[in-house]
């Protein structure tokens, strides 16, 4: 649960939002932070998230990659947001990607670009980064990590500089699994996802939404919260 004081949000418009996610652990943490912060309202908005097989390379010229079948995000993410341009009742797509070891500056203003030379496009878009990747959330709240660890490697977390590109879900690894990364490298795929898939279903649950030291989880959570607070839909809107 979160400490201290909690904070109470009304919403005055209801939503659909659609969230795209790069793979699917990610997609895991996503609909639990989705589900809950949605649950702070009384309204009934709605979600749907969507996973895919990796976040693979904007396409070049930015036009969409032609095989559908890859369902890597970035190569098909004009088509998509072109798609959502045309459907009704989509009020809002989230973008949620992980930076690797790109400039996050530079990737923000990349994937901005892409959506400027979409025709149609959403009513609202919001691309939100996880620092180097998505386990820098869990790194965030170490509190939420020994709820769901309790013998987890306190010295190893503290060592860890909070979103920085640094390997870490490999630190997440050598702070709560027995033998750390360097094991999961040896046993081999498909062991680093099916523990990536874990720690979404252990460690999710226990993220405190207001306590989190990671810039980026906190991004999220308070963007999300703007989209769902808005007293009414405007026609375009970036994030």
């Amino acid at each position: 649960m979160d400490s201290g004081t909690a904070t109470t949000w009304t919403p005055v418009c209801l939503m659909h939002v659609e969230v795209l996610v790069e793979d699917s652990s990610g997609a895991a943490l996503v609909d639990t932070l989705v589900s809950r912060i949605v649950g702070e309202s009384e309204g009934a908005h709605t979600w749907r998230v969507h996973k895919y097989k990796g976040v693979g390379r904007l396409p070049r010229g930015l036009k969409a990659g032609k095989n559908v079948t890859h369902r890597q995000l970035l190569e098909q993410l004009p088509r998509l947001l072109q798609g959502y341009g045309r459907t009704p009742g989509i009020d809002a797509v989230v973008v949620v990607v992980d930076t690797d070891r790109k400039d996050c500056r530079i990737f923000l203003k990349e994937l901005r670009d892409l959506l400027a030379t979409c025709e149609p496009v959403p009513r609202q878009t919001m691309f939100r980064l996880a620092v180097e990747e998505v386990e820098a959330w869990y790194m965030g709240d170490r509190e939420a990590v020994l709820a769901a660890y309790p013998k987890a490697k306190l010295d190893i977390m503290q060592r860890y500089v909070q979103d920085s590109v640094c390997g870490t879900w490999e630190t997440l690894a050598d702070s709560v699994y027995p033998g750390g990364s360097a094991k999961v490298r040896k046993e081999g795929w498909p062991r680093p996802g099916e523990l990536k898939h874990e720690w979404a279903e252990k460690i999710g649950p226990e993220l405190g939404l207001d306590r989190n030291i990671s810039p980026s989880f906190n991004k999220f959570v308070e963007g999300l919260r703007r989209l769902l607070l808005a007293d009414e839909v405007p026609p375009v809107q970036t994030s």
